[in-house]
């Protein structure tokens, strides 16, 4: 609960920094104060230090793999913010409004972390949802941009009034919101309580991105200005799948048999469809929009799964892939040209920073010794634990190696193609956020018990 209270109120004293007419650097150390101030109310959280007297009846419950999940996405918002203030205010003028719409967002991240009802579900996902559709609008004056929040914004209110429904119908068969009601036995489902989960699943996979309900995604990515696509394609989509995993574990773990092949079906389509039309794109910025579908399938293994290792596996992937994409996007926020050709020679005018973007690339095609290798392990790992439908984990395999062809092609680009163009302008500061980044990508590679043996719970 300390988390929620103080990032709502943060976004609060943001919007009021706006008003006080304060520079846009100014403002950027309030953000990276009041998030650091987050990730210490997350710890209080864990500690079990909370505000005496506070009843959310049971709507709410915060055990240590909630706040654990909370207080390590606070920390990814920190890197966030370190790496996205210069761009954000490139426009000039104060960025305080999508500062505190960043902080409203966490509200929701952290109410979602933590539901316990239905209602609290929705309520989350709104907070999350709505701040998103301004920050895709944000560059006013581009026609694309307009474009990427209107679709967002469409597509969005048709997948909240499809988890409104489903959640009339799931109340209109138990007469209960909370999960524990939900979670009935393994008895015949009715016709109404089937549609309900139905639409719920339909719901939470446009959140996630998940194939056939992607088609948002490519152009909301491209549209939306680079440095809040970043946001959007990490922090809020880990946080997206923490809370369809809780939804399904919690809520509707009873009736795993009933759901189990539609979800191997959901996770296969987004494999194979992410993965395969990511080769064809010849934008790096499109290309990790694909690629983040692709990643989304490798997330719902967890879901297909639904056992321990998926449970402190999906926590691990949402880390992993935070970090290496936010290395990659902090990067593309500062280029022009986001074609691959823009990236023709950049080892030889930037070693160091070609370097980390092998580092996080490296990361994100699930190559060893670093951490999005053992993100990938954990979720086959778990498929597999299921001992049911290998031919999931077999097809994760292969779609992996897939994955590894498109993102090795920004690596040829830089290291084996000579270029003119000159690198993207990147300060002394960022570049040494973007190297403590790539120390944790590969910490966790190394060492992915740091953050294991805090989700054995």
């Amino acid at each position: 609960m300390n988390a929620i209270i103080l990032s709502a109120l943060w976004g609060v004293v943001m919007m009021f920094t706006g008003l006080a007419t304060a520079s846009a650097r100014r403002q950027g150390r309030m953000a990276v104060i009041g998030i650091s101030l987050v990730a210490v109310a997350a710890w209080f959280d864990l500690a079990g230090t909370t505000i005496p007297g506070l009843d959310v009846g049971g709507m709410l419950a915060f055990g240590p793999y909630e706040s654990v999940f909370i207080l390590l996405m606070a920390v990814c918002a920190l890197l966030y913010l370190l790496l996205g203030v210069g761009p954000m205010a490139e426009g000039g003028g104060g960025i305080a409004d999508p500062l505190a719409l960043v902080f409203f967002v966490m509200t929701g991240i952290c109410i979602i972390a933590g539901f316990r009802t239905l209602l609290m579900l929705f309520l989350g996902v709104e907070i999350l949802s709505i701040p998103l559709y301004i920050l895709a609008a944000s560059d006013k004056r581009n026609l694309r941009s307009n474009e990427a929040a209107l679709k967002y914004f469409l597509m969005g209110s048709f997948s909240t009034g499809l988890m409104l429904m489903g959640i009339a119908l799931l109340y209109g068969t138990h007469g209960s919101f909370h999960l524990d009601a939900l979670n009935i036995g393994q008895e015949a489902l009715s016709p109404l309580a089937t549609a309900g989960i139905v639409l719920l699943l339909v719901s939470m996979a446009f959140k996630v991105s998940a194939a056939p309900f992607h088609f948002w995604t490519p152009d909301v990515y491209d549209g939306t200005p680079t440095v809040y696509t970043a946001f959007m394609a990490t922090i809020v989509k880990g946080a997206a799948f923490f809370a369809f995993l809780r939804l399904f574990q919690d809520g509707f773990g009873r009736l795993h048999e009933h759901w189990r092949l539609l979800m191997a079906f959901l996770t296969a389509v987004t494999l194979v469809v992410g993965n395969v039309t990511a080769v064809f794109q010849q934008s790096v910025k499109r290309m990790l929009a694909y690629s983040s579908i692709a990643q989304a399938g490798f997330m719902m293994l967890a879901l297909f799964a639904l056992n321990t290792t998926a449970r402190s596996g999906i926590v691990l992937y949402a880390v992993a892939y935070t970090l290496a994409t936010l290395g990659v996007f902090a990067v593309l926020a500062r280029m022009k040209d986001h074609s691959f050709e823009a990236f023709n020679g950049l080892a030889g005018r930037q070693p160091l920073l070609a370097l980390l973007l092998t580092v996080f690339l490296l990361s994100l095609a699930g190559i060893p010794l670093t951490a999005g290798f053992f993100a990938k392990y954990q979720m086959i790992a778990a498929t597999l634990e299921e001992g049911r439908m290998v031919w999931l984990a077999v097809l994760a395999l292969l779609c992996a190696a897939v994955g590894v062809y498109y993102y090795f092609r920004v690596v040829q680009a830089m290291y084996f193609r000579a270029g003119g163009e000159e690198g993207p302008e990147v300060s002394g500061g960022t570049q040494a956020v973007l190297v403590l980044t790539a120390l944790a990508v590969v910490a966790l590679g190394v060492h992915p018990d740091w953050v294991l043996r805090f989700l054995s719970y």
